[in-house]
């Protein structure tokens, strides 16, 4: 009888909140239809990036609702085009932040604080809005440490594909041209920087400056030692010297410092090594050295 209610209390909060949700599309839905019979002219609705139907596109249509300052959806977007994904996915980000929000509560009540018949308790409520707000944070988690590992991708594969340029540069081809030839080494096929590059190859035949070119691409990787490379190759360009010595020094620049920072973190391993050790290591060998001693003492002292 218990599940029985506690099934019923949750299949009725869902239907409460999917139709609360339904509400607000559909509100929304019937303004914009409105606002294009009286603008025919004008297309008031927004490109979707996804197809219509899709899950995706069903957390677009609920991250739309969520009016959140300039400055904060500008954060966002920028930190998914670094992650790697289109800025047109803000919206089913947001839809995820506010579907996880909801959906880890009614786990939580159903599972957990139904068949112990808690329902309303202070301790239950509290847990409750704490998976509501854990849920609401987690997408935010999850895409700073996206952004975090691609940056580290990029900033490791910097320094193997300057060299590539360099050579390509050496044999005689131009800078546009090196560019697409680096990209097409199987090696970095996959690579995010690779596909950075092919973006700004592809914009430069599009006859924008390959500057500029590179500038977006610094914006979009945020990334300081790309920012550093276009910085270097708009002085080189300035100044007239040498672009492939200009190149191999900047490369070798990277490698030294990507090489200090594993020395670093080598260096680091000792300390966070003491805290295993004392913890779990130590213990064991004053159980194996002194137990036989502390069983001797005990059988003379019976």
């Amino acid at each position: 009888m218990t599940y029985l209610i506690t099934f019923i209390v949750f299949i009725s909060t869902m239907l409460l909140f999917g139709a609360l949700l339904y509400h607000v599309l559909l509100r929304k839905r019937v303004l914009m239809e409105r606002l294009e019979r009286l603008f025919p002219e004008q297309k008031l609705k927004k490109a979707s990036p996804v197809e219509s139907g899709t899950w995706a596109y069903k957390l677009s249509r609920i991250g739309e609702t969520i009016k959140l300052p300039e400055r904060e959806h500008s954060k966002y977007t920028k930190f998914l085009v670094a992650a790697g994904y289109k800025k047109e996915t803000v919206y089913a980000f947001f839809g995820g932040k506010i579907l996880l929000a909801g959906l880890l509560p009614l786990l939580y009540f159903a599972f957990i604080a139904g068949p112990q018949q808690s329902y309303f308790s202070s301790e239950a409520m509290l847990i409750m809005a704490g998976c509501a707000i854990g849920g609401y944070l987690l997408p935010s988690y999850w895409l700073y440490a996206k952004k975090r590992n691609r940056q580290t991708l990029i900033f490791h594969t910097l320094p193997d594909l300057l060299d590539l340029m360099t050579v390509c540069v050496e044999a005689g081809l131009s800078m546009d041209a090196a560019l697409i030839r680096t990209t097409e080494t199987p090696q970095f096929d996959q690579d995010p920087l690779a596909k950075e590059i092919r973006v700004v190859a592809m914009e430069t035949r599009a006859g924008k400056p390959r500057i500029e070119a590179l500038k977006d691409m610094a914006e979009r990787t945020m990334v300081d030692d790309v920012r550093s490379f276009t910085t270097m190759l708009v002085q080189t360009e300035k100044f007239g010297t040498s672009l492939s010595q200009a190149m191999r020094t900047y490369a070798d620049s990277l490698r030294t410092k990507r090489r200090q920072i594993a020395e670093e973190a080598a260096a680091k391993t000792t300390i966070k090594m003491i805290f295993p050790l004392v913890l779990f290591i130590f213990p064991a060998l004053l159980v194996v050295i002194l137990g036989p001693a502390l069983i001797q003492i005990g059988k003379i002292f019976k």
